[in-house]
């Protein structure tokens, strides 16, 4: 999958290279070409999956540059109990009849942007060695 600028002057890039992009050069957000059309047979499988298996069907759609072997253990890394306190990372609890909470606040910082930067982490980390970037080569100037 490629990226692209919401202001149309940057090329399409991998995942990996817009991860340490930030914005685009443009000035614009990168965004997917195109999202992946997800079927309801897809969706009720993925009902039954934990996070971790979730976050994978999910990610593995998005982060095509990334080799799956890699991208599992990245996620393996990212969603743990010991990361989030619980096997199920963002526990749904119901309060009553047809409503549900999403417990968001199970990372570190105890706040929902930790499922995100988990992730990003852990992702960032692994695409700068994949770069072989340290702080002073060209490609880690640029930032």
């Amino acid at each position: 999958m490629k990226y692209i600028s919401t202001r149309g002057q940057t090329a399409p890039m991998d995942f990996s290279d817009v991860l340490l992009m930030g914005l685009a050069p443009d000035g614009g957000l990168m965004l997917p070409e195109h999202y992946p059309n997800i079927d309801s047979a897809t969706l009720d499988e993925w009902r039954t999956l934990s996070y971790p298996q979730l976050a994978m069907a999910i990610m593995q759609r998005f982060a095509t540059d990334i080799p799956v072997a890699d991208l599992q253990d990245i996620i393996e890394r990212t969603y743990t109990a010991d990361v989030f306190g619980s096997d199920e990372i963002v526990p749904v609890r119901k309060l009553e009849d047809n409503l549900y909470i999403l417990g968001l606040s199970n990372g570190p910082t105890l706040a929902f942007k930790d499922v995100a930067m988990q992730f990003l982490g852990n992702a960032f980390e692994y695409v700068l060695k994949k770069k072989r970037c340290t702080y002073y080569d060209h490609w880690c100037n640029q930032w």
